[in-house]
């Protein structure tokens, strides 16, 4: 028989994988006003170090993992692999699930550069004053934005059991408010809280002035060429800043490329150097594993680990979507699939890593 708990992770997990428990609706492909289209150059493989014979077998491998859909490699800045699976095309927005997280963490950045946001030592209740105000004594009031990327904000919320009941409230930013301090938490433990990190979005609104999605295509995706996108609102209409964005792998490529390259896209720095950095090392371990990743912490809003003795960066979406950067081989992979139940999770995380690794073991 299966059990309430197993029942109740398969529904947050279907709500983590989707991004569309309890949302408004499901997300609608925008185009990106006044882009300039702009993709990848294309290099053979070795010619930029990269063994061709093992990416072509990695390349291949691929085909025996039903859940994969993409698989992508730039390396210098140049694309030197691509391959589709399961009916996948390049032209197809696919989500991109957890890996929104480490999105909506380059786009923290930009606002702290523009000025915009304050610093990362304001509280929740600090840039959401008003609707602080409506929670008195929220514990999540005074939490850090610099707390909240970096996973570290010492609430209770458990994503096994209460992610459905946070993607289908009417008002997220009262259930986030609404969320006590866990009293058994050691001081910085990591944990993952979908409800935190839902916060930026109305806090990026409201520094701004306008909508987050409006934000990213201007601030984001417009500097990088990406024309086409979608994000999932929740039920107060906010683009969803925990999970709800669909992007071309070849687009959630940039956005990995431009953090190898020091926030720099083709020359142009589109996230401060120093953003880049801070986000992309570790601040204190992280509880997840994948393997053959170890060493694994957390950055703002990126995990961070070693792999084949390299030092690597990742957002990390539910059921192996993956933005890895491998900054001192100037590597970047991207991957996405699609989402298992949760008993498979680990396995297919496990799977598709494995590939990765391959990658960065065959570049010299």
């Amino acid at each position: 028989m299966t059990s309430r708990r197993e029942l109740m992770l398969a529904g947050a997990a279907a709500a983590l994988a989707t991004g569309c428990g309890g949302m408004r609706s499901g997300p609608q492909s925008s185009k990106v006003p006044g882009v300039v289209p702009s993709d990848w150059q294309t290099a053979a493989p070795e010619s930029q170090g990269i063994d061709p014979a093992a990416l072509a077998d990695v390349l291949r491998d691929g085909a025996q993992l039903p859940p994969l859909r993409s698989l992508l490699v730039v390396r210098n800045g140049v694309l030197v692999g691509e391959r589709y699976y399961g009916g996948a095309s390049a032209a197809d927005l696919l989500a991109i699930n957890s890996v929104t997280k480490s999105v909506s963490s380059m786009l923290v950045g930009q606002a702290l550069q523009k000025g915009t946001l304050p610093g990362l030592s304001a509280t929740v209740g600090q840039l959401l004053p008003d609707a602080a105000a409506q929670v008195p004594g929220s514990a999540v009031a005074g939490i850090t934005l610099e707390k909240i990327l970096l996973g570290r904000t010492g609430l209770a919320f458990d994503w096994t059991t209460q992610t459905n009941a946070f993607a289908a409230a009417p008002d997220p930013v009262r259930f986030a408010l609404d969320l006590p301090a866990n009293p058994a938490a050691r001081p910085d433990a990591w944990s993952y809280n979908d409800a935190a990190v839902g916060l930026l979005s109305p806090i990026l609104r409201r520094a701004h002035g306008l909508d987050l999605a409006d934000v990213a295509a201007r601030d984001l995706f417009a500097p990088l060429g990406i024309e086409r996108f979608a994000w999932r609102r929740d039920r107060a209409g906010n683009p969803i800043t925990y999970g709800g964005l669909s992007l071309r792998t070849r687009d959630m490529l940039k956005l990995a490329w431009t953090m190898v390259d020091g926030g720099r896209w083709r020359g142009t720095q589109v996230l401060p150097a120093a953003w880049v950095a801070d986000s992309t090392r570790p601040h204190g371990p992280a509880s997840w594993r994948v393997t053959p990743v170890t060493d694994v912490g957390y950055g703002y809003l990126w995990f961070t680990g070693l792999l084949h003795g390299r030092r690597v960066a990742w957002g990390w979406g539910y059921g192996a979507q993956f933005a890895l950067l491998v900054p001192e081989l100037r590597l970047a992979v991207a991957t996405a699939a699609t989402a298992p139940q949760i008993g498979a999770l680990a396995g297919q995380n496990d799977a598709v890593m494995a590939l990765v690794a391959r990658i960065v073991r065959a570049t010299a």
